[in-house]
């Protein structure tokens, strides 16, 4: 059975013969009690400290818990995106290499097709020049032949021959243009012939004034 300090303070005993004294017994237990009582403070204050002692460790443990999984979360979501930006990565090298390939690679085509079509046009080119000398050589030799059928005639003495044969004879002298017109003509049809042909040879090569060369 548990003693409370009060049942200690009113304790009573059975009284005998040569006893002891009441008051001193009485006093003693009041000391008693109040020591006692004491105790029990001290001990219920000490209790209630152990268990706030008790709840704020098991926050702790609780927290500690807590940033624990936290830790573990933080470091496994970290190699989780360390993994997602190295294959990130690697994707973009990998389509940055194969662009980078595809336009050397047109780069390439575009450059052989331009040497290609510069090379054709150096074919056209030289097969125009070509042909543009073959033309004109066909009408120098056109112009020497006809030169060689009807040359040019010496102006000063077909005029002083007009003169004399006007001043000798002047029924005749109606008669002589006519006599003299196809010579007169001549050098004008042999002009005539140059300035086309040198017209000619300026139109054509007009349009290859550039150098692909």
């Amino acid at each position: 059975m548990k003693i409370a300090p009060i049942d200690i303070a009113h304790k009573n005993f059975t009284r005998r013969m040569m006893g002891a004294d009441q008051e001193e017994v009485m006093d003693f237990l009041r000391q008693i009690a109040e020591e006692m009582e004491a105790i029990i403070r001290d001990r219920n204050v000490l209790r209630e400290s152990v268990r706030e002692k008790e709840l704020a460790i098991l926050e702790y443990r609780e927290r500690d818990e807590l940033l624990k999984n936290t830790i573990t979360t933080a470091t496994k979501m970290s190699d989780r995106i360390q993994q997602d930006a190295d294959r990130e990565a690697r994707l973009i090298i990998n389509d940055a290499k194969q662009q980078a390939e595809m336009i050397v690679r047109d780069a390439r085509d575009s450059l052989k097709k331009m040497f290609q079509e510069i090379a054709e046009l150096k074919k056209v080119r030289m097969q125009y020049e070509n042909n543009l000398r073959a033309l004109v050589q066909a009408h120098l030799n056109m112009m020497e032949q006809g030169h060689k059928i009807m040359p040019d005639p010496d102006l000063t003495t077909l005029h002083a021959t007009a003169h004399a044969a006007a001043a000798s004879v002047a029924p005749q002298a109606s008669q002589s243009p006519r006599t003299n017109a196809p010579a007169e003509s001549a050098p004008r049809e042999v002009e005539a012939i140059k300035a086309s042909v040198a017209e000619a040879v300026k139109g054509t090569l007009r349009p290859f004034d550039f150098d692909i060369r």
